[in-house]
């Protein structure tokens, strides 16, 4: 779309958007942020509609959402189980008809009021409008220091390059989501799939804000999942890397191996150290074992791709049509 149809579509409040809101345990956030978001789309639309996913929760999101908060404008999707905030995203977006699309979540770490730099953004022909955090404050210095290596990794060593401290928060314009609903990968890594899929992109950054209530459920253990998900769908450096590593561990035979037949044939044969051949063992052993560790993170997404399970199945949805899956 032209840059003055964007600006013209905005300022008529013609403009459709679509947002979409993962849910895991926000009963004590839901309706708050739920009011704050409509509101924050009624400045600049008056055609909106607002993507509740509840990905299993095991607290009253759902029952909050069905009671109080659904609408002409709010419609609700809830999954049969936890299947991930990877498939949340996936559910909205397949089912997001909106020009635009926004993906935000309802902890209020993500302030509703960056939606108008996204909106300004997208008007001057940007088609993805991604959010920066400004700090990592609040984190740990051991998670602070792990996600800077694994963006340096997928900087410098994996198929594409995923801007540095951009989430999920972001916009995309309908030739965006299009696309990433072409992708058809079980094993989902959303922030990839954003880079890979390309168009006109750019950063707004934003003030985190502290969540408003209850917990993160992203502990350290489901953050290292998904950054090796990341890796493994978009690397495959870990793979090549073992050919080089079987490699030099070769090299290093054969040259033990000639030492020894030139030490043999000069000084005869001597019996080998206990210590050196224990050494020797269990550092190959160890070396096979990662090797085949690494093939079989592979192996396991492979497997997970040819079953061709859905990826997810909905128990419940409010606001869609009948036939709609």
């Amino acid at each position: 779309m032209p840059k003055n149809t964007r600006k013209n579509r905005l300022a008529s409040r013609e403009l459709f958007i679509s947002c979409v809101v993962p849910l895991h345990n926000e009963a004590e956030n839901i309706e708050a942020f739920v009011q704050a978001l409509s509101a924050k789309l009624t400045e600049h639309t008056d055609h909106a509609e607002i993507i509740l996913v509840d990905d299993g929760s095991r607290d009253d999101t759902a029952a909050i959402v069905v009671s109080k908060l659904l609408s002409d404008q709010v419609k609700f999707i809830r999954f049969s189980r936890n299947f991930g905030k990877e498939k949340a995203l996936t559910a909205g977006l397949n089912r997001a008809s909106g020009e635009v699309c926004i993906l935000i979540d309802a902890d209020f770490q993500h302030p509703v009021e960056t939606i108008d730099n996204f909106l300004a953004s997208w008007s001057e022909g940007y088609d993805m409008v991604y959010g920066v955090r400004d700090n990592r404050n609040a984190e740990t210095w051991l998670k602070r220091s792990f996600t800077r290596m694994f963006y340096w990794f997928m900087k410098n060593m994996g198929e594409i390059s995923v801007p540095a401290n951009a989430g999920d928060y972001r916009l995309l314009d309908k030739t965006v989501v299009d696309a990433l609903n072409r992708c058809c990968e079980r094993s989902r890594f959303m922030k990839g799939l954003y880079a890979w899929v390309g168009f006109k992109s750019i950063e707004v950054v934003y003030p985190v804000a502290e969540r408003r209530a209850g917990d993160s459920s992203w502990n350290f253990f489901r953050l290292t999942e998904l950054a090796l998900t990341g890796i493994f769908s978009f690397s495959d450096i870990p793979l090549r890397v073992w050919s080089l590593v079987g490699l030099f561990v070769s090299a290093l035979s054969f040259l033990a191996a000639l030492y020894i037949i030139i030490d043999t044939l000069l000084f005869g044969e001597t019996v080998p150290g206990y210590a050196t051949l224990l050494t020797v063992v269990v550092f190959f052993g160890g070396v096979q074992m990662l090797s085949i560790g690494i093939l079989g993170e592979y192996i396991s997404r492979v497997f997970q791709e040819v079953k061709r399970r859905p990826q997810y199945i909905v128990a419940e949805k409010y606001g869609f049509d009948v036939e709609e899956a």
